[in-house]
């Protein structure tokens, strides 16, 4: 499809956001537009065979996942959207690549309540702040199902917190679904484009 290789073009060189200029900002939000009006699953939530999984961020305008670059001395890597339908949940998992053995990890828990065929609700409940190496982590897959078995992380592993469901709800919306690629919107005027890991 010709908007989606535009748009794949369009966020490879931007560093997901971390890179992009004014210019590529534009180009980025006008593909993603036009993707969008051709959406092949309007009613994204009813698709659970296409929205569950591990998706990987390629590009967003998110302030609060483009600001984890500036942790002195790392470097954002890799940031996972992780959507678990049968659960009602949804994990964001960004690794935080440092020095040897100081390789972070900053993930968020949360609840989905889907409020029409394209949008959910999202309750953030939990928070996890640490190493790596600390909290076991080998894989989003793998963490996650460490985080339905621990109900609270120890000190030594990493800082373990409750979320304020009433101070940090919000929406997100999903714009355009196929096998592989996923646009959305959420309640901040936040772009997300992800491909499905």
């Amino acid at each position: 499809m010709l908007g989606k290789a535009e748009l794949l073009d369009a966020v490879a060189s931007v560093n997901r956001g971390i890179a992009a200029t004014p210019s590529d900002r534009t180009a980025i939000q006008a593909a993603a537009a036009t993707l969008e009006g051709r959406n092949p699953t309007p009613r994204p939530l009813e698709a659970s065979d296409r929205l569950n999984g591990d998706w990987l961020l390629l590009y967003t305008t998110s302030q609060e996942l483009l600001n984890i670059d500036r942790i002195p001395l790392a470097a954002l890597g890799p940031i996972y959207q992780c959507i678990r339908l049968a659960e009602n949940r949804i994990y964001n998992i960004a690794e935080v690549n440092g020095p040897p053995l100081l390789s972070g990890l900053v993930a968020v828990a949360a609840t989905l309540e889907p409020v029409s065929a394209q949008r959910v609700n999202v309750g953030f409940e939990r928070g996890v702040v640490g190493l790596r190496q600390a909290l076991g982590y080998r894989s989003p897959a793998q963490f996650i199902q460490a985080l339905q078995s621990t109900p609270k992380f120890s000190l030594l592993q990493g800082l373990d917190f409750r979320i304020n469901r009433d101070r940090s709800a919000g929406w997100l919306e999903v714009t355009y679904l196929d096998d592989d690629l996923r646009i959305g919107r959420g309640n901040q005027g936040s772009l997300f484009v992800l491909q499905r890991v």
